[in-house]
């Protein structure tokens, strides 16, 4: 068993002079950031006082879930001999927020369209969408289901 360590350091940047002296009174914005990595500016959601312009925690897992699921593909796609030439996920999750305010994800679904060089690799494309799922280090780590639809075109 091999383990991987990933360091990252959020710093909040939404003190207004006052900071959390009430609900309303700090803004939710922070920065997330890396050795040798851009920034990547976050918030809460909308709907937790946050600005709809930055990442919010939520964006954040939804997408990780995506690009898990992608980059495993791109791996057993190329050990299976699939040459994919474009990828576009629009995925979608579906939050639940409880009375009290706590909540959690109700499940992820991926929408994957791929396009590969041939026709005759669509059927093996489709194949691999529940191996890449087995294998995303991201949706092994959830407690909800993540579920794909995959589509597949020749391009």
């Amino acid at each position: 068993m091999k383990e991987h360590h990933y360091t990252l350091k959020v710093t909040w940047t939404g003190n207004r002079g006052e900071g959390t002296t009430g609900y309303t009174a700090y803004d939710r914005n922070h920065t997330i950031s890396a050795d040798n990595k851009p920034d990547i500016l976050g918030s809460a959601d909308a709907p937790f006082r946050g600005d709809i312009s930055k990442y919010n925690p939520e964006d954040m897992l939804v997408a990780s879930l995506s690009t898990c699921h992608m980059l495993w593909y791109f791996h057993l796609c190329a050990d299976a001999g699939v040459i994919v030439t474009g990828y576009v996920d629009n995925q979608e999750g579906v939050m639940l927020q409880l009375e009290g305010g706590s909540g959690h994800f109700n499940e992820v679904v991926l929408h994957p369209v791929v396009t590969v060089k041939d026709a005759s690799m669509i059927a093996k494309a489709n194949e691999l969408h529940d191996m890449a799922h087995n294998k995303c280090f991201i949706a092994n780590s959830v407690k909800f289901p993540v579920r794909h639809v995959p589509v597949c075109v020749v391009g």
